[in-house]
């Protein structure tokens, strides 16, 4: 993977099939001290320690559909390329919360990449799920929270495409105007 919105689309993705009803997504962006932080919170199943202890070997994975599990190794290898770290922290029938940081002006640290398009993909896809996502950037905060979308617009579908659409260019706009790097 050659952005960080699509670790953060397969990490969203292992949450929902650990069962979670809520995904918060959180990117912080710290100039001052040249960091910038991905955290992803689910209340899922969790996992188990010996799991916990495996997740970054690629060749184990819980998917049945492909018998190796890239994705976390991956997002760890691009942590470290990036002077930063990688956590994984998990409990059984309470959830999972990953933490990456990257060295924010390394020049190995992938770019964000589509970050409306990794949100608007899980949407669409997961409708039931209440994401929640916050960008912080320079002391400015956008955040989106799909509950709060769903109280808006009543008993029209979360994943309408004019929804869809209003969610992305919401997206891009709060991005903008909060200077986030991409």
């Amino acid at each position: 993977m050659i952005e960080l919105s699509l670790h953060i689309l397969d990490i969203t993705e292992n949450a929902v099939r650990a069962k979670a009803r809520q995904v918060l997504i959180s990117i912080l962006e710290d100039q001052i001290n040249d960091r910038l932080t991905l955290e992803i919170r689910d209340d899922g199943t969790g996992m188990t320690p010996e799991e916990i202890k495996r997740v970054l070997d690629p060749f184990y994975t819980t998917k049945k559909v492909r018998r190796v599990g890239l994705g976390l190794p991956m997002l760890a290898q691009a942590a470290e390329n990036a002077g930063g770290s990688f956590k994984i922290v998990s409990e059984q029938g309470k959830g999972t919360v990953v933490t990456v940081v990257f060295q924010l002006t390394h020049m190995d640290r992938q770019p964000l990449g589509d970050l409306a398009g990794t949100l608007v993909t899980l949407i669409t896809g997961n409708p039931e799920i209440r994401f929640v996502y916050r960008h912080r950037c320079n002391g400015r905060t956008y955040a989106l929270d799909t509950d709060e979308i769903k109280k808006e617009i009543e008993d029209v579908p979360i994943n309408h495409i004019e929804v869809l659409k209003w969610i992305r260019l919401d997206v891009e706009t709060g991005l903008n105007k909060i200077n986030a790097q991409a």
